[in-house]
């Protein structure tokens, strides 16, 4: 039996990750799984929900803030149709004033530069701020690499923010 290996994450373009899917089936788990995902109540911009579909099995990785969103990221998967096996390997980060301050300060010192309107002004704004004892890494999708730079550069500009990690996406287009 062949095994195949998908990688996505939410804040990525589903279109081509699907385009990865070696059958059609994989491809139904892996739109389905990005859209059951996207649309859970309590995924925020300071999450980040990522997958990996191997046959039937779907593994969840990621960072949320809510412990609850893990178990219904869980729940939402386990019911797609073709899904046999889910592992929630997702992680919840620890409950901290301090982490809680700096997300909000780089979620608002990001989305107010000038040009960086345009992010947030989707249902789902494309850039993620997932922040671990004062640690941040940018998580998403922008328009080209001079946004992904200024991002990094803003967020590491925040006061108690002790490092950033900018793994941000450059589109393609």
């Amino acid at each position: 039996m062949r095994k195949c290996f998908i990688v996505a994450a939410i804040t990525l373009m589903l279109g081509t990750t699907a385009a990865l899917a070696q059958n059609p089936q994989e491809a139904h788990i892996v739109k389905e799984v990005g859209h059951e995902l996207r649309m859970l109540p309590y995924y925020t911009i300071f999450d980040n929900l990522t997958y990996r579909v191997e046959g039937n099995t779907v593994i969840l990785t990621g960072q949320v803030t809510n412990p609850v969103l893990k178990s219904d990221a869980g729940n939402v998967v386990k019911k797609i149709e073709g899904v046999e096996s889910v592992e929630n390997n997702i992680e919840v980060l620890p409950l901290s004033p301090m982490d809680w301050q700096i997300r909000r300060a780089v979620a608002h010192a990001i989305y107010g530069q000038p040009g960086f309107e345009n992010y947030g002004f989707q249902a789902q704004p494309s850039i993620h701020v997932i922040v671990k004892n004062g640690h941040v890494t940018l998580v998403g999708v922008v328009n080209n690499e001079g946004d992904k730079t200024r991002a990094g550069i803003v967020a590491n500009s925040v006061p108690n923010v002790f490092s950033v990690d900018n793994e941000l996406q450059v589109e393609k287009g």
